[in-house]
Formats: structure tokens, C-alpha cells, sequence
């Protein structure tokens, strides 16, 4: 029997297989909320992804590069993107002084627009998410949060602003900590996204 986690004999007998699976099954969940939006508003999925991306990170983050390796794409195809995405009106490229080939990525009124129409797909999740108690939603969490950043470490997802993966994060033997907030952080307050984020 081939040890696949798709082969559906082999997969009941093995709940790494089901966990893979279900894994791929959320994934397919949030690419069809995306197209539902997308097909309204006439925008690709990587394209609504990229305004919600820009609408709330630092201008450093939302460069054509920076972009690619979040989103696991080639550089060429965020171009594509950007390109229509500011023939559609909906962004803005702000040059550097520097060098006239670097821009910022930032939104116009009418992308903020879009964002504020669209950032709601994930809703379904979401509410589902909530119908959860909070001990099982705190261990999903942990759990979610250390695939991730194994992933990032593995070089399957390229980036990770996540507590454990930064300088400022400490493991004690009974807690979490961030020497920046110079707190102790609870399972449910390690971030997977921080502003403040510098890699270790």
C-alpha cells in the first residue's frame, strides 16, 4: 500500500495523512471564499491578497520583493498584479530617492475601499473558529503556530513574523516571554504576525 496521505486506505490508518488532508481542505475552503469575492469585483484572489497585505503592513513590507516571498509567488507575477491593480486605480507606487526602480506600494480611497468590502471573506472561518471553546481554540493555536514556523524553517514558507522565531522571545521552562513587552506572554498572546518583529 502506497504511504501516501491521499491514498484513502492508507490515510485511516494514519492521522498525520487525516491531519494533512484536512489541512488541504481548509486551504480549498479559503481559495473558494476568495474566488466568491473575486469573481464580484473583477479581481484575482492573489490580487485581493495583496491589497488586505498592504492595508496593514509598514510601507518596508509592501515592495514588490517583500511581496513575493510573503506570498510564496515569483516576483514577475506580483508585478502583473501590481501593474493592474494600479491601472485599476486601486493603488499607488511611491518611488524611492534612491533608486527610481524601488517603490513603496500604498492604496488609493478607492483600494481602501475594496479592502473594506472584501477583508471579510474569511468570515465563514472565522465564526466557525469562535463556536469553539476556548481551550480548544488556545490548542489549535499552539498547534497552527508551530507547523508554521517548522515550515519557515524548513523553507516551505518563506516568511514568519511569528514570537518564535524573534529576538525578543524567551522560552522559560513554564512560560513564554518577550523581552520587549517585558512580559509574559499567555499561549493565546504569542503573535503570528507582529509589527514589531526582528528575526533572531
Amino acid at each position: 500500500m502506497k504511504k501516501s496521505a491521499f491514498n484513502i486506505e492508507f490515510q485511516q490508518k494514519d492521522i498525520t495523512s487525516k491531519i494533512v488532508v484536512s489541512l488541504e481542505r481548509i486551504s480549498e475552503a479559503f481559495k473558494s471564499l476568495l474566488w466568491e469575492y473575486a469573481k464580484v469585483i473583477g479581481l484575482s484572489p492573489i490580487q485581493i491578497q495583496l491589497l488586505i497585505f498592504i492595508a496593514y503592513h509598514k510601507p518596508e513590507l509592501c515592495k514588490v520583493s517583500q511581496l513575493a516571498d510573503e506570498f510564496n509567488i515569483t516576483k514577475p507575477t506580483v508585478s502583473d498584479a501590481v501593474r493592474i491593480l494600479a491601472k485599476k486605480g486601486l493603488i499607488d507606487k511611491e518611488y524611492s530617492e534612491v533608486d527610481n526602480r524601488s517603490y513603496t506600494i500604498s492604496l488609493t480611497a478607492k483600494g481602501k475601499e475594496i479592502v473594506n468590502s472584501t477583508e471579510r471573506f474569511a468570515a465563514p472561518v472565522k465564526t466557525t473558529i469562535e463556536s469553539m471553546a476556548a481551550k480548544e481554540q488556545e490548542m489549535l493555536y499552539s498547534s497552527l503556530n508551530k507547523l508554521i514556523f517548522n515550515l519557515n524553517a524548513k523553507g516551505v514558507l518563506t516568511i514568519q513574523r511569528m514570537c518564535y522565531g524573534c529576538r525578543f522571545y524567551e522560552k522559560t521552562t513554564s512560560a513564554h516571554f518577550c523581552n520587549l513587552l517585558e512580559k509574559e506572554l499567555k499561549t493565546s498572546e504569542i503573535r503570528v504576525d507582529c509589527p514589531e518583529f526582528e528575526g533572531k
